[in-house]
């Protein structure tokens, strides 16, 4: 496409005539263009945004059959981040996840071969097609503790293990901005024919800039999700689909996408999109000088405060020999991961400070907290985080150690003790509830052979080590027993210690 189409909206120029033309409204939506707050308690902020909320009438097109400006605007977007076909998600990377799986598992019982840590929305997939999951563990950083994506390795041993295998999906980045080249592990798929679908919902901006990690799809992944208002500048909700190669049916993922989005989709949000889209297409790379350059004014900030930990990958040696086998080699520069390294404050307290001093983290965790950057970053912001981080440091004197970081860092060690590659036996999933007279609570001693009836997250580091329908194997229940005795606390379940575990009844297929 030259220079001119690129610097089109379409989908946004429709509504900009739109609201010129000023045609009298005879369908829904019900509120008129917004005529329906005249003379009576204001839309305030909203009052705009209505006049420019239409719906599928002559000349808008149709978001599930696109022959207009949705066509144009999502042909414009396949160009810009180098998808053979795009399509738009009026519903979140949630959408776009949910119909991937549908499309790749269409019939029940299907395995597909994904990572443990996963999105609640990746669950949900497998829960709508009725997929037998394998689940590969990922990769953790020894230093931070967080997890990243499974080994390359692992996922041909699980290719291998389950050559029926639908499909491989895996996380890249992770919300701490932490990944690595995804080009091997698509050879490995593609070698055993299968697509590698990838939920890069926080990797929109991916591939759009030298100092950026190559996106997905350039890695040669076939199926790609992207959250385009999470680090690029579409409205919340707003994400984008992208495929390349024949690996996926592109007729039943539109199909299934119809299914999981909206038929009265929001015109506004996919305006946000065309218009995200467009500010990369018309500037290019320089659309990220800006926010680089914040980040880069925070990190000089950040090595005259010895007191906060930097989370980035580790340097080698001066020989080039590792520290260690890398967890990950790629951190988004726009993810800024900061840590109290004296062990005085944890993530959510040292969150909660920021907060106070009017700095918004992203999110934060026992340890870490989470700064956001993007293209719409200025210096200026750098600066006053940088001011209120040092302020912190001149406020905070004699403390005790944050409890939660010091169990972080003794347990990094208990969950990476397996020198073996972990993949699961194949974990049924379903929409069909759980009722309490098909589960018992047993001591977590007498679980081997049973079936798990609940999720156990223990945490740190908040992964999954057993489904619902999984298989309690000798293995993980020494696992759990290990991280249960070391002190961890568990998520999801009943008993946050895990001294009991909620198994299916054996006269309901309870045991193996």
């Amino acid at each position: 496409m030259n220079k001119l189409q690129r610097c089109r909206a379409p989908v946004y120029e429709m509504l900009e005539q739109y609201r010129i033309v000023g045609n009298i409204s005879y369908h829904v939506p019900g509120h008129k263009n917004g005529a329906a707050y005249d003379g009576v308690e204001g839309a305030g902020f909203l009052d705009e945004v209505m006049k420019y909320d239409v719906t599928e009438i002559t000349g808008t097109d149709d978001l599930h059959h696109p022959e207009g400006v949705i066509k144009e605007a999502q042909e414009l977007a396949a160009d810009c981040f180098g998808a053979e076909e795009s399509f738009f998600l009026v519903g979140g990377s949630t959408a776009g996840n949910l119909a991937l799986i549908l499309t790749a598992c269409p019939e029940p019982g299907m395995i597909l071969i994904l990572q443990r840590n996963v999105h609640k929305s990746v669950i949900h997939g497998l829960m709508l097609a009725g997929v037998r999951a394998v689940f590969v563990e990922p990769l953790i950083d020894p230093l931070s503790g967080l997890a990243v994506a499974p080994a390359a390795e692992a996922v041909e041993a699980a290719l291998a293990a389950y050559p029926e295998a639908a499909a491989v999906f895996v996380t890249m980045p992770n919300y701490y901005g932490m990944g690595s080249d995804l080009a091997p592990l698509a050879r490995i798929c593609h070698d055993s024919g299968v697509p590698l679908l990838v939920d890069e919902a926080h990797g929109a901006h991916y591939g759009q800039h030298p100092a950026l990690p190559a996106g997905a799809l350039a890695c040669g992944a076939d199926g790609v999700v992207q959250s385009t208002h999470k680090m690029l500048t579409a409205m919340t909700m707003g994400a984008m689909l992208h495929v390349q190669g024949q690996r996926l049916d592109r007729a039943l993922l539109s199909q299934r996408l119809a299914m999981v989005q909206s038929s009265s989709p929001s015109y506004p949000m996919m305006a946000s999109l065309d218009l995200a889209r467009r500010l990369l297409h018309s500037r290019g790379s320089d659309a990220f000088t800006a926010g680089l350059a914040a980040v880069d004014v925070l990190r000089r900030g950040l090595a005259e405060l010895p007191r906060y930990g930097l989370v980035q990958p580790a340097e080698p040696l001066h020989d080039g020999t590792p520290l260690h086998k890398a967890a990950y080699e790629t951190q988004d520069p726009f993810k800024v991961v900061i840590y109290d390294a004296t062990g005085v404050l944890g993530g959510f307290e040292l969150q909660r400070r920021l907060e106070a001093k009017g700095c918004v983290p992203e999110m934060s965790d026992a340890r870490h907290v989470v700064l956001l950057f993007s293209l719409g970053s200025k210096a200026e912001d750098a600066a006053r985080l940088l001011q209120a981080l040092r302020e912190i440091d001149s406020e905070v004197t004699s403390e005790s150690p944050h409890t939660a970081g010091i169990l972080e860092s003794q347990n990094i060690s208990t969950w990476n003790n397996l020198n073996v590659l972990q993949i699961s036996l194949p974990v049924p999933f379903s929409l069909k509830p759980v009722s309490a007279n098909e589960v018992e609570s047993i001591n977590l001693e007498h679980s081997v052979g049973r079936v798990a009836a609940e999720m156990v997250i223990p945490y740190p580091p908040g992964i999954p080590l057993l489904y619902p329908g999984e298989v309690i194997t000798d293995q993980i229940q020494q696992r759990l027993t290990g991280l249960a005795y070391g002190g961890a606390k568990f998520q999801a379940c009943a008993d946050p210690v895990l001294q009991r575990i909620k198994v299916y009844n054996i006269q309901k297929g309870g045991e193996v």
